[in-house]
């Protein structure tokens, strides 16, 4: 019987704990209940007003790497993170408004996974965040740019930048975007195309002044250049500006007149095109120097006479379609007299080529982009813009 009466005992005083901690209907439940819970339920966190969207969405493939952007519906984007499979950051900006995100041109590359991660908030700082992750298409075909930048040269302050795309060029703004040139001291540099737009020349308003340092960036991998057709070039080059050095060419005087910064002119005798197969009259640039150059009349159009195939000493190629200022072996008795070239501006040579000639000492002098300015042909058909780098004969109007 005692033993009964302990059990009891110790069933009762666990019956009493467990009504103490229970929180039933007794007084005691009552008043212990607020104390430890704060009252009611707390309220559940305020939804954000702002609306993120990530184009493309989850889940995403062959999406072209232009086809990325981030953007919020009432609200402002406060941050966006887009890395690569291997967690590189992608460049990219918040528009000025705050409403959008889109990578930096050529940012994005085919053929590679990337994640977004972006916040946003409401009016009230609500916020809010999304997520994406897509994968860029591969391209059935690519295309190398290539230009006339040699990184680290100096040039002459008549250089245009020539970028060579190697087909047909559709998306041009989005290609413009991804051809960057910079200027040390400002200056604005634009576009024109030629060849059927396979090809982006670029200069400024003006001659660039000596000194200036120029920084070119090819940003064309994974943009698109026509239908299908991505570029497969991100390259980065500079150059600067040497002195100003303008040759001045009169074909009806048969005189050069060569005018560079710091130094007297010089007037050089010269033999310019016959009338028959008469030079160039305009704006033209140095765009190439060969020690020695095979000149030939085989495919040139419009020629008079018999054809011609020579070596010729210092050479200075002036047009694509074959002018050049070089020595001349032939001009010694005509220079200053008579012009008996095929429209090419010849100097006193030797065969061979004498460093001391004429010739020679204006080749060491010159430099690719150095300006030669011919007058007074008297060839009738305007120079092509496109012949060689000869852009200077369009007004910047027009450019």
């Amino acid at each position: 019987m005692r033993r009964i009466s302990m059990v009891g005992g110790v069933l009762g005083g666990v019956l009493l704990l467990a009504a103490c901690g229970g929180g039933g209907t007794g007084g005691g439940a009552g008043a212990g209940g607020p104390v430890r819970g704060g009252g009611s339920s707390p309220a559940a966190p305020k939804a954000s007003a702002a609306v993120l969207s990530i184009e493309p969405g989850d889940g995403a493939q062959d999406v072209a790497p232009g086809a990325v952007k981030v953007s919020v519906a009432t609200g402002k984007l406060t941050g966006v993170t887009v890395t690569d499979q291997d967690g590189r950051p992608v460049e990219g900006a918040i528009a000025a408004d705050s409403l959008s995100w889109v990578p930096a041109t050529g940012g994005l590359a085919v053929g590679a996974t990337y994640r977004v991660n972006a916040e946003a908030a409401d009016a009230d700082g609500v916020a809010t965040t999304a997520t994406s992750t897509f994968t860029t298409l591969v391209p059935k075909r690519t295309a190398k740019v290539e230009d006339n930048v040699v990184t680290g040269d100096s040039f002459g302050v008549g250089m245009i930048i020539s970028v060579d795309f190697g087909v047909k060029v559709k998306n041009k703004e989005a290609v413009e975007r991804a051809v960057v040139v910079e200027a040390s001291d400002g200056t604005q540099v634009k576009g024109h195309w030629f060849e059927n737009d396979t090809r982006l020349d670029l200069r400024p308003a003006e001659y660039w002044k000596p000194g200036t340092t120029v920084q070119v960036h090819l940003r064309t991998k994974s943009v698109e250049l026509a239908p299908g057709v991505y570029g497969a070039t991100q390259r980065d080059e500079h150059f600067t500006i040497a002195r100003s050095r303008i040759s001045e060419v009169d074909a009806r005087t048969h005189q050069m007149v060569v005018k560079e910064d710091g130094k007297p002119d010089q007037t050089i005798p010269i033999v310019a095109g016959t009338n028959d197969n008469p030079s160039w009259n305009g704006t033209m640039t140095i765009s190439a120097k060969s020690r020695m150059e095979k000149m030939t009349s085989e495919g040139q159009t419009n020629l008079k006479g018999p054809g011609y195939e020579a070596m010729e000493p210092h050479a200075m190629r002036l047009t694509s379609s074959g002018t050049y200022l070089h020595g001349n072996p032939q001009a010694a008795g005509s220079v200053g007299r008579a012009n008996i070239s095929h429209g090419c501006i010849g100097m006193v040579d030797t065969p061979q080529g004498d460093e001391n000639s004429t010739a020679g000492k204006v080749y060491a002098a010159s430099k690719i982009g150095d300006v030669v300015i011919v007058r007074n042909s008297v060839k009738q058909e305007p120079l092509d813009p496109s012949n060689g780098l000869s852009g200077w004969t369009v007004p910047w109007s027009q450019w």
